[in-house]
């Protein structure tokens, strides 16, 4: 693989300034540049703030990209809302856009990020059938529209309303595209609907959060919870199980979450608690909304210091430019808020994806977690892992408690999978890929198993775009070698050795980078190795190798799989005895010669244990391999599949006498 060249599930945005050309012919040049810089710097300065990076820019349109080099878990998402984004803008400042509209098209799917170009100019950019249909969609969208395709519709549908178009008939497609146009968002960033699916395996963490909340109201000392756990676990769905505990006997919930993008601001999690505290809407204007924090204050606070607290809250809330030197202030000013809330109704305050949050923010609560007295409060954070170990002071806080969500266990899962699935036809096949694949997530649980339960199994390859995302955003957020790791180590299987990943090029630190992935819970160490003298591995769940993967160019992994398949040859006392698995290899390094001889080494080997009829199809996986002029081989193939499948057609019949013929169903005469 070239120098960063990777694969990826990227979504690209086309943005064209429509009815340029008209414009163009009666403008100055100069006057016609300058307003296509200032169109161009507001529409990446979008771009970039919801995470994307802007490609390239041709003439009036700008390409941008979301999801390489970097993935986030919502890359289409944010691709559509950069692109409504960029409509209001145009709206907006009409003259910066020489009264222009945008017409964007947004298109999710398989692309190679990789440098083109001359030695002396070559540029990283995307390529692919996703990039060109992006390019269509956006012709074919209205002079103010977003046009969406299927996979970027599918990831998003949850945060942002559609309005469905009739299929579009794009130059150079075979098949009219499904499209969609978007129309606003539903959901603040990053924020999911919350899930229908039953709510299982998490009664002692629910336990505990409702003990905690109930020794809190009777000795009014002020807690603080902090649930970790990975993307899709089920930490916001714990939270609410919680309040609906909370609500029924006599408290309140009041909610704030730290945002990955877009509007970040200072405190925005507290912000956000202040405004649901004194009702104050998005829609309220500046007035209205310093009216009802000075009513809400007047009625919780003293007039001695009502005044002063709810200035400090306003800059806070961020209702107001206004500043203060003293940040002891401001934090006395939030103390007092959330006691005489307290003392008003036992309350629960919830901070959402705090691996998000401002630094300003997590000093805040850090600081309000040990200085809440005497009132019914429960304060509880929410975060990935990675939150901890950047946050090393927050672990050490007296008041808190930790708790970490693990996978649901097996029985769970299924019992989860099989309630979801209630009434489909073919439910037990798919809750087993499930159950092998989604690795206890229940997320990830939910979105496959609606996935597979609208495919035919033979249309059921490849992931749900969502899953897909989360999984490579947490990918690429590992430190280089960790990722070079992962990857190495999906050319492999499921299963993979530390001397594999040794022969692969895997540096000095294997060891360290191994123990790293392992705490992180992508891949976990085996109790007993079937290489004598080697450490043997395994990926925590199969969608993690399916997207690692799945990154890789089709020159990589055939590099890879070759060196996999010698070192297996040289460490494996009998190479025949893993012949399939070597034929995998050789198949995928691109020698098909030897892959066709082990795949009729395993046929001979399926044959001796009376598999005939696997037997027969390794056979015929060989004849596809096996070049037409070799007619040696191929006869010795199909002599093998036809003894094969003879033997297995007489070994059907070949039964004891009274049972039922597998091949028949009927009961086979006594003979004799």
């Amino acid at each position: 693989m070239g120098a960063g060249e990777e694969r990826r599930w990227a979504t690209v945005v086309f943005a064209d300034l429509s009815g340029f050309t008209a414009l163009s012919e009666h403008t100055d040049p100069e006057d016609l540049r300058a307003m296509v810089d200032r169109c161009m710097s507001e529409m990446a300065e979008i771009v970039e703030r919801f995470g994307g990076s802007v490609d390239k820019v041709i003439g009036d349109a700008l390409m941008a990209v979301f999801g390489a080099p970097v993935a986030h878990e919502d890359d289409p998402e944010r691709a559509v809302r950069a692109a409504l984004e960029i409509q209001r803008r145009a709206g907006e400042r009409a003259d910066d856009f020489g009264g222009l509209r945008v017409r964007v098209g947004v298109n999710t799917g398989d692309v190679i990020f990789a440098p083109v170009g001359p030695e002396s100019r070559r540029q990283f950019t995307v390529m692919g059938d996703a990039v060109n249909t992006a390019a269509r969609l956006q012709a074919a969208a209205p002079r103010e529209g977003v046009m969406v395709g299927d996979e970027t519709h599918s990831a998003s549908a949850r945060a942002i309303s559609y309005e469905p178009v009739e299929p579009i008939h794009a130059r150079g497609k075979q098949a009219p595209l499904r499209a969609w146009l978007a129309r606003a968002a539903k959901t603040a960033p990053a924020e999911r609907p919350l899930s229908a699916a039953p709510f299982l395996g998490r009664d002692a963490e629910l336990n505990l959060l409702v003990r905690t909340w109930t020794r809190t109201t009777d000795d009014l000392q002020p807690r603080l919870v902090t649930l970790v756990g990975l993307p899709g676990i089920g930490k916001t769905r714990l939270t609410h199980e919680v309040a609906a505990h909370v609500e029924k006997t006599g408290g309140r919930t009041l909610r704030g979450r730290a945002l990955p993008y877009g509007e970040r601001t200072a405190y925005g999690a507290f912000g956000q608690v202040i405004r649901a505290a004194c009702e104050i809407f998005a829609t309220d204007s500046a007035a209205v909304a310093a009216e009802k924090l000075g009513r809400r204050g007047r009625a919780l606070l003293p007039a001695d210091n009502a005044r002063e607290v709810t200035t400090h809250l306003s800059i806070l809330a961020r209702l107001t430019e206004d500043t203060v030197d003293d940040r002891h202030a401001l934090f006395a000013s939030a103390q007092r808020f959330l006691e005489a809330l307290g003392r008003e109704q036992p309350t629960l305050l919830v901070f959402e994806d705090l691996q998000w949050a401002d630094h300003a923010l997590l000093d805040l609560v850090e600081a309000l977690s040990v200085r809440l007295a005497e009132v019914p409060l429960v304060l509880v954070g929410v975060a990935r892992p990675e939150f901890l170990d950047a946050r090393s002071s927050w672990s050490r806080l007296p008041t808190n408690t930790t708790i970490r969500l693990e996978a649901l266990a097996d029985a769970q899962v299924r019992e989860l999978v099989l309630r979801l699935l209630s009434g489909v036809a073919n439910a037990d096949a798919v809750a087993a890929r499930v159950h092998e694949a989604a690795g206890g997530n229940p997320l990830f649980i939910e979105e496959l198993a609606g996935w597979l339960a609208e495919r035919e199994p033979q249309d059921a390859a490849g992931l749900p775009t969502n899953v897909k995302a989360m999984i490579a955003a947490r990918l690429d957020g590992l430190p280089a070698p960790e990722r070079q790791v992962i990857r190495d180590a999906a050319v492999v299987g499921d299963v993979f050795w530390q001397g594999i990943l040794e022969a692969l090029g895997s540096d000095g630190m294997l060891a360290a980078t191994l123990d790293s992935l392992e705490r992180r819970d992508l891949v976990r160490r085996c109790s007993v190795s079937r290489i004598r003298g080697d450490q043997e591995l395994a990926f925590k769940h199969s969608l993690i190798r399916e997207v690692a993967y799945s990154t890789l160019s089709k020159a990589a992994r055939a590099q890879r799989h070759a060196a996999v398949a010698r070192f297996l040859e040289e460490a494996a006392g009998d190479p025949n005895a893993y012949a399939a698995i070597l034929a995998h290899h050789w198949r995928h390094a691109g020698d098909p010669v030897k892959a066709a001889d082990y795949l009729l080494t395993a046929a001979d080997q399926a044959g001796r244990g009376w598999a005939h009829e696997e037997a027969a199809n390794l056979c015929s996986q060989a004849l596809e391999l096996i070049p037409e002029d070799d007619v040696a081989r191929r006869r010795r193939a199909r002599l093998r599949r036809a003894v094969a499948l003879q033997t297995g057609m007489h070994a059907a019949y070949d039964v004891p006498s009274g049972e039922p013929s597998p091949a028949s169903g009927e009961v086979s005469p006594r003979v004799g």
